[in-house]
């Protein structure tokens, strides 16, 4: 017999308070603002973190500029060392990490520890970018020389969300760092935890005081704050679209340069002819590793009706078997959901798509499981493309299946919402599976691949799911001004005004 699992183990080095960081200094709010940190398997609080406003941000960014000249004089190899010892310092510390970020966000702890090396991936990753990249220079026959260089934005400011922090924010830290900014970091205040071991990191791998900048608090004080800034020219965001429309216009004020990733409703388009298999496997992971918390999952699976009803009964008897329990034990598949908002959410969509479709599996807390934020793998069939869960983003473990009949309805489906972030096609047929994606409006498409990245790629999306791109070099494009320079190599022919004569 199971028994109910009320609490989570608590992982050691549990802080008390967890402070901003700013200068090289662990400080509190300037007011002495905090709020409270629960954990989802219990939702009891565990910590307080200091909530950040205006005057906190003003003082992390006054840091970041005063510190900015000396980190982008350094040369590139030298910034690129500094991102090798940090990333030394997240693997030196990996199962401590993954401990904080399962126990805070509810991530089974076996992804938390993909999501760890993941982290350390990305400095080592753009430390080689940084050192490898070359700049641009033109030619103008005999008469002129071009050539573009590059400088640093000034300080950047970092928003990420609760999915996955450390890792995300690693996703912005690294390539913002090797380029020469200077950052202020807003983590997500519903999981602030991992975000502590940064401070740590990065003096043990020689970063100078006031290169990075972390304040804590509210989406709504700290995190305007950092977009209102006037010292602040460049904001990266990833999180909701209603959010990154927000950012979008209070930006404007001071022309700041945006990145958004935002959110997702991504198609899985299965053809009668895919290996069901292996497609089967690919959807199951997609929508519910990561407990269904991911930008890119396939939440939408489009299936050619010949074997649609095959497909939803495999999928959906799969679905039932995956483990749900809590966080930390290694043989969980899906977790607690971040927190009770988000979880009652979640439960908001799971009751309307019982009204709107049909259930096949799930759709309640797993019997087990008596509290805490669990969910068991939920999915629908039959759902049409007017449907709230086709349309809306669920961000849980809730998949809605539809069937079509041809090439041309597959498209329509699949480009249906106000989404584009990726989408994941399988057919045996690859001059369909080309033509299918490059039909479909998305950023980023997988042909017979579940996501699979190439930190070399751009990763983004079109329409509602975000503007611009990052990854490899246009990371570092985003993160730096570019100014293009003319050498004359020969005097120049340049017609006279004023001389009266011919020009």
């Amino acid at each position: 017999m199971t028994t109910p699992v009320t609490a989570a183990p608590q992982p050691a080095g549990l802080p008390d308070t967890i402070r901003h960081w700013i200068g090289g200094a662990l400080v509190d709010s300037a007011d002495g603002a905090t709020f409270e940190v629960a954990d989802p398997v219990s939702n009891v609080p565990y910590a307080r973190a200091a909530a950040g406003g205006p005057a906190d941000i003003d003082r992390a960014v006054n840091a970041a500029r005063a510190a900015f000249d000396a980190w982008a004089d350094l040369s590139n190899r030298d910034r690129a060392d500094i991102l090798v010892r940090i990333a030394n310092g997240i693997e030196a510390r990996h199962e401590q990490l993954a401990e904080f970020e399962s126990f805070d966000s509810g991530l089974p702890i076996h992804q938390a520890r993909g999501q760890a090396h993941r982290a350390a991936e990305n400095f080592r990753y753009f430390a080689d970018v940084i050192v490898a990249l070359g700049e641009e220079s033109f030619r103008q026959g005999q008469e002129q020389f071009s050539y573009v260089v590059r400088s640093p934005v000034g300080v950047a400011g970092l928003i990420t969300p609760w999915n996955t922090p450390f890792m995300l924010e690693s996703w912005k830290l690294a390539p913002a760092l090797a380029a020469g900014c200077t950052v202020v970091l807003k983590p997500a205040e519903w999981t602030p935890l991992s975000a502590s071991l940064w401070p740590g990191i990065m003096a043990g791998a020689g970063v100078p005081a006031g290169v990075v900048n972390i304040v804590h608090g509210v989406g709504e004080h700290a995190g305007q704050a950092l977009v209102d800034h006037a010292g602040v020219p460049l904001i990266s965001f990833t999180g909701s679209t209603d959010t990154g429309r927000h950012i979008i216009r209070s930006s404007a004020q001071h022309l700041k340069t945006t990145s958004m990733e935002l959110g997702g409703k991504s198609p899985v388009v299965v053809f009668a002819d895919a290996d069901l298999d292996a497609a089967l496997d690919s959807v199951l992971f997609g929508v519910f590793s990561l407990n269904g918390e991911r930008c890119t999952a396939g939440s939408r699976v489009l299936v050619e009706r010949p074997v649609y009803d095959e497909f939803a009964r495999r999928l959906a008897e799969r679905a039932e078997r995956i483990r749900v329990g809590p966080p930390s034990d290694p043989a969980t598949e899906v977790g607690a959901l971040v927190h009770p908002d988000h979880y009652a959410r979640v439960l908001h969509y799971v009751e309307l798509g019982r009204k709107e479709s049909r259930l096949l599996a799930g759709g309640g807390r797993p019997s087990h499981l008596t509290e805490g934020n669990y969910l068991q793998p939920t999915v629908f069939a039959d759902v049409s493309r007017e449907a709230r869960i086709f349309q809306e983003e669920i961000f849980g473990p809730v998949v809605a299946l539809a069937p079509f009949d041809t090439e041309t309805e597959a498209v329509e489906l699949a480009n249906a919402t106000q989404y584009g972030l990726a989408a994941y096609i399988w057919t045996t047929d690859l001059t369909r599976g080309h033509r299918i994606a490059h039909a479909v409006e998305s950023g980023m498409v997988w042909v017979n691949s579940h996501n699979v990245r190439d930190l070399r790629t751009p990763f983004g999306g079109v329409k509602a799911s975000g503007v611009g791109r990052e990854g490899g070099s246009h990371s570092i494009d985003f993160y730096t001004e570019t100014k293009i320079v003319h050498i004359a190599l020969a005097p120049p022919h340049t017609p006279r005004f004023g001389t009266g004569g011919t020009l």
